[in-house]
């Protein structure tokens, strides 16, 4: 039976804000937006601050170090943050949810930005826990944090639904037992959770 579900933050519960801002910074800057974003999502995690080891200043200097981007840290930020657009209807199917007696958390491979978001735009309450990347000092690339944030739920894996956008982090999860939705658009999602959830639990508009 399932009890609770895990959502991924960046391109399932709001825009994907890094990828985005990241192809800005690299358009500005004369350079491949593609390729400047793999170079900054491999750095981000090769560095550390997505897992809370190093701080955002170091980042933004070693990706400026390896690139050539020019401008400040705070420009640089505002390109990022402005992206992460919480989307309203994946928020009402949260609250649907954790309504039903489930529980609702967050698992993200994110910075201190994240908690910057919620500052701004106060999301966290619809969760009973957010488990952040940065805080765990441990991302989704390694398959233990799955097996982790269900301990720190009380819970079995068979017993959590994991959705993401992102297939690699989805097989990662399935690795671990967890039921996982791998998150294409808000529509297909409605579907899926139905067929993952009781319709006792989950009640479409």
């Amino acid at each position: 039976m399932i009890k609770a579900v895990i959502f991924d933050f960046g391109g399932v519960l709001s825009e994907e804000g890094f990828k985005q801002g990241i192809e800005s910074i690299g358009e500005q800057s004369g350079l491949t937006p593609e390729n400047f974003f793999k170079t900054a999502e491999e750095l981000i995690y090769k560095t550390g601050y997505v897992t809370g080891r190093i701080k955002e200043p170091a980042y933004w200097n070693a990706l400026r170090n390896m690139t050539g981007i020019t401008g400040s840290d705070k420009e640089f930020r505002k390109k990022i943050l402005k992206r992460f657009i919480l989307r309203t209807k994946m928020l009402k199917i949260v609250k649907k949810i954790k309504s039903s007696g489930l529980i609702t958390a967050i698992l993200s491979d994110q910075t201190n930005w994240l908690e910057e978001i919620n500052q701004k735009t106060p999301f966290f309450h619809h969760f009973d826990y957010v488990f952040n990347s940065y805080r765990l000092h441990k991302g989704k690339s390694d398959p233990s944090v799955f097996g982790d944030v269900c301990s720190a739920m009380g819970l079995s894996p068979e017993e959590v639904v994991f959705i993401d956008d992102n297939s690699e982090n989805i097989q990662r999860a399935r690795s671990k037992r967890l039921n996982t939705i791998h998150f294409k658009d808000i529509e297909d999602f409605e579907k899926e959770i139905l067929k993952n959830i009781s319709k006792d639990f989950f009640i479409k508009n």
